[in-house]
């Protein structure tokens, strides 16, 4: 299957390819908590893991324990731990997870100066299929060939 400008050929990877290891990157990167996490960091100051669970309202413990070992595994984040009792963590953005999380804070930007009409263009679309496959209300669909101006049968 051809998808398009093959990166293999010089030296580099193809997303496209399912063994590729960029998609797991970039499955990472997509996922909502990983995407809130980055945002959450991007500005540089570190947040304790409490302080992340309450910014990320609606995040399971499991899943923000989760998402930040991911990014740590992946390099975009570093925990730091301080040697006290109880021991305080801290997570903060590496600089490749700063760079991606200015990314997303764009995507984020978008998201949020356009979510108007994307609620528009949502509500459209429901209404649009509500009415069946052809876009027509019960009352509204007739067969072709039936009804004023159709040939007498």
């Amino acid at each position: 299957m051809d998808t398009g400008f093959d990166l293999r050929k010089h030296g580099g990877v193809d997303v496209f390819l399912r063994d590729c290891p960029t998609r797991a990157v970039l499955e990472l990167i997509a996922g909502k908590w990983t995407m809130l996490v980055l945002v959450a960091l991007e500005d540089g100051e570190p947040m304790r893991f409490a302080e992340l669970r309450r910014r990320l309202d609606g995040v399971t413990s499991k899943v923000l324990t989760q998402t930040l070992r991911a990014l740590e595994r992946e390099g975009l984040l570093k925990r730091r731990v301080y040697p006290t009792v109880p021991p305080c963590v801290e997570y903060h953005l590496t600089e490749l997870g700063q760079e991606v999380g200015g990314l997303v804070q764009s995507i984020t930007d978008w998201s949020q100066a356009n979510i108007a009409a994307i609620q528009t263009a949502r509500e459209e679309f429901d209404e649009r299929t509500a009415r069946g496959p052809s876009g027509l209300t019960g009352s509204e669909h007739r067969p072709v060939g039936s009804g004023e101006g159709a040939a007498p049968g």
